[in-house]
């Protein structure tokens, strides 16, 4: 292992050696001066960049000039929610929302939202860049699960270029950052279409193409990070926030409808400040939220321990955050185990230097060497809300201490039933519609053969 961390190591430095040597001097115009300078302190950017190469230096360097240009000419390290206009959150095309059954983020394009106009175009490709750095930048490119959701779509909504921008993304300009593309429903008129579109993916990226249906998306997806049109249960993502800040899952924004307790540590802020509320066997609640806050100046190392390792996943259990951001942390009870009262978890921080990185092999060799005294501790126990509770309390408010539906929670829910009835109402017409044409076609036909006899009997006549 360390043999290896050493080859990598040589390889990272030759990268940067012949980065300044054969391509900054004559394109230094062409770069942001943030990326060069992040490309000679990040040694996780310029690794990813290396394993999306295969190790290969001249291919990577390739890939780092390109996307280099590509990021200063869409100005991706300063693109914000303000400079981008409004309506494009609101669309709900490009979002990112809930995670796979691996863990990773997704990144949800819904193609049926998607119309082609190349007046907005640039403004579009805009938006999947600030959702990519956004992210990025939040959990140190952490890879992601691209979700093509094209139920409902047609000829109207194909737009080769916007598509082979978002490839060219995950292919050459955001390296190692892609695990999967799930396909969902893709119509057979789209086939002639994606042929085109797997001769722009390269043989790692077509290797991770998925093609689902509702009968077998939760296999990588679950159902609560699923829309009811996929056989899932959270709300309409057209309903998901578009702040910077509330992109991780549907339950942020609700959280804020009831402050949590906060604990106010030196490194971290944690909320809750000492409960998780989970429900027992009979209600069914199964995960909880924690939300830590860097308030150093710092990159702060993190660990979450439980004296239950074999009832509870905690997503992620070992990162780091950086400054003056927040990170969500999802705990899940496994199926068939229930919260007990005796059930504990620890948090323990330390700060980082910046320029220790902050990958897993640089987060295991930093908890064995900072000492005792500079890491901050904070317990929280659980609370197992009984079945015996009002049933008010359900899975999603109950077991983030979220308050019961509101006005506007029912507002919502009358109009997805709305928009059900709409579409069965457009159905039932269709069906009223074909059913009124055989009856057409049989009058017609049996018109046709009474006339056949008639001629049949005239000519015998």
């Amino acid at each position: 292992m360390a043999e290896q961390r050493q080859d990598k190591a040589a390889l990272i430095s030759e990268t940067r050696r012949r980065f300044d040597a054969d391509y900054l001097p004559d394109k230094s115009d062409k770069y942001d001066s943030r990326d060069v300078e992040r490309l000679q302190q990040d040694d996780k950017w310029v690794e990813n960049y290396l394993i999306w190469r295969h190790d290969v230096v001249d291919d990577t360097l390739k890939m780092i000039d390109e996307s280099f240009q590509w990021r200063k000419e869409y100005t991706v390290n300063d693109l914000t929610e303000s400079v981008l206009p409004k309506w494009l959150f609101e669309s709900g095309a490009l979002f990112l929302h809930g995670y796979d059954k691996e863990g990773y983020k997704l990144f949800w394009f819904r193609v049926k939202h998607h119309t082609r106009d190349p007046k907005q175009q640039l403004e579009k490709k805009k938006l999947v860049a600030f959702w990519l750095e956004h992210y990025a930048k939040r959990d140190h490119g952490k890879p992601l699960t691209v979700v093509f959701d094209m139920a409902e779509t047609g000829i109207s909504h194909i737009d080769l270029d916007f598509v082979r921008f978002i490839v060219n993304c995950f292919t050459d300009y955001y390296p190692n950052f892609l695990t999967k593309i799930v396909i969902f429903e893709m119509p057979w008129i789209m086939n002639a279409a994606f042929k085109i579109v797997k001769g722009w993916l390269g043989p790692d990226a077509i290797s991770m193409l998925k093609f689902t249906n509702k009968n077998d998306v939760q296999e990588y997806i679950s159902g609560e990070y699923l829309p009811p049109h996929m056989g899932g249960t959270m709300n309409s993502v057209e309903q998901i926030s578009k702040s910077e800040e509330t992109d991780k899952t549907e339950i942020k924004p609700k959280i804020a409808k009831k402050a949590l307790s906060t604990f106010k540590g030196p490194l971290l802020h944690i909320s809750p400040a000492e409960e998780l509320y989970f429900g027992s066997k009979e209600t069914g609640e199964k995960k909880c939220l924690i939300v830590l806050t860097n308030v150093t100046k710092n990159i702060v190392a993190f660990k979450v321990r439980t004296t239950a390792p074999e009832k509870y996943r905690v997503k992620p259990s070992n990162s780091s955050c950086e400054p003056g951001t927040s990170l969500d942390i999802i705990v899940s009870l496994h199926g068939g185990f229930a919260a007990s009262l005796q059930d504990r978890f620890l948090i323990m921080a330390a700060e980082m230097d910046q320029s220790s990185g902050a990958g897993v092999p640089e987060l295991t060799q930093f908890w064995k060497e900072v000492p005792r005294t500079k890491v901050m501790e904070h317990r929280l126990r659980c609370h197992v809300i009984e079945s015996s509770k009002p049933s008010s309390l359900t899975l999603k408010e109950n077991a983030f201490n979220i308050p019961a539906k509101t006005n506007e929670d029912l507002h919502l829910q009358l109009t997805r039933l709305l928009q059900i009835n709409k579409r069965l109402q457009e159905q039932i017409d269709r069906c009223l519609w074909f059913q009124q044409l055989s009856v057409v076609l049989s009058l017609l036909s049996v018109t046709v053969v009474a006339f056949c006899f008639y001629l049949a009997y005239t000519q015998r006549s």
